[in-house]
């Protein structure tokens, strides 16, 4: 059980639900929703405006923030538009990382995560930010040279939010080193990959609060799930296998984690939610696979409410269900319980700090 400091406490209070489950929901999306807006427009990527995209995730906070326990989204399109949509009992997550990732200066194929420019700890603090959430992508084989500087920004940003005394929200996302990882080949990889960068990241050093973690596992090529829409035709494991791998995450993790979407469709989500928080997950925080559809009806912003009001709002109810039996975030073994809950130690002249 490990002590934490009065603001953590009370900014990942406000990220979870009353019974510290966390149902959050991430409309952080930059690259991803340009292009998505770009088809739904039937234009290029280079000729979306800015005003589309904001005007897009504005309606989406608008009508389903009220479902969440808090909202993720970044300082570019989301914040200066959607921060007044957001109600004042939900939380505001706010994101780190320059959307996407580089290749230049990296081995082939690897991946180098940068800071949004011009952006610092200390102006999302200003902006209202209850948590920081940073997306490092990650290989644990990938170049000495690649792993130092994935490290050494995980650790930058631990340390602005240990300074700043903000809850630190890392997300991990596993890649292939060859071929891709929409395959059975990199299904089978994934365990070891997801496992071992918790193993990683949960080292002190890195200052982190909580994980958000891609599912373990592929349902897509999970042989029990051979009659859902989202099988991929080929299997690399079982759901007793998948259960497994699962519970080998959660002893892996000395933090509380919670899933993220990653983008799959919502019936498959739910089923990553159910088993993960079986496992001992805190809960989810999830974008795409509540609301990716409700982008296809731009810009008639009458059909993308509708579509939000009713499918979307239901897809969260419904992930919100999943999360019931979800594991407390004071539960953690971290923490040990809410009567065992310490704030760390302070001199009486901590605020002459500020």
């Amino acid at each position: 059980m490990n002590d934490i400091s009065s603001g953590k406490l009370r900014g990942i209070t406000k990220l979870a639900d009353t019974n510290g489950r966390f149902k959050m929901m991430a409309i952080d999306q930059r690259g991803s929703m340009v292009q998505a807006v770009a088809d739904a427009l039937s234009k290029d990527k280079t000729d979306v405006q800015y005003e589309d995209v904001a005007a897009l995730k504005t309606l989406i906070t608008r009508v389903l923030s009220p479902n969440a326990t808090a909202v993720l989204t970044d300082p570019i399109y989301g914040h200066p538009y959607s921060i007044t949509e957001i109600p004042r009992d939900v939380a505001l997550l706010l994101a780190y990382e320059e959307s996407g990732y580089v290749s230049e200066g990296a081995a082939e194929n690897e991946r180098l995560s940068n800071p949004i420019e011009n952006w610092t700890i200390a102006k999302a603090q200003r902006a209202g930010a209850d948590a920081i959430k940073l997306l490092a992508y990650y290989h644990p084989d990938a170049s000495p040279e690649t792993l130092k500087h994935q490290q050494a920004f995980v650790r930058h940003v631990g340390d602005e939010c240990e300074k700043y005394d903000l809850p630190f929200l890392l997300e991990l996302v596993s890649y292939a080193l060859e071929g891709t990882t929409k395959s059975v080949a990199f299904a089978k990889q994934k365990p070891d990959l997801v496992i071992r960068s918790v193993e990683e990241f949960t080292d002190p050093s890195y200052k982190v609060d909580i994980l958000k973690l891609e599912f373990p596992a592929d349902l897509k090529y999970t042989r029990d799930y051979q009659n859902s829409d989202f099988y991929a035709g080929d299997s690399a494991y079982e759901l007793a296998e998948v259960k497994e791998i699962c519970q080998k995450l959660d002893e892996a993790s000395t933090l509380p984690w919670v899933i993220l979407s990653a983008g799959v469709d919502i019936e498959e989500f739910i089923e990553n939610v159910r088993l993960s928080t079986e496992s001992g997950a805190s809960g989810f925080l999830c974008g795409r696979a509540i609301w990716k559809d409700a982008v296809n009806y731009y810009p008639d912003t009458n059909a993308v409410k509708q579509f939000l009001d009713n499918e979307a709002t239901t897809n969260f109810k419904n992930a919100n269900a999943a999360a019931e039996t979800a594991l407390p975030w004071f539960e953690h073994r971290q923490f040990g319980g809410a009567q065992n809950v310490r704030v760390a130690k302070q001199t009486a002249t901590w605020y002459q700090e500020y």
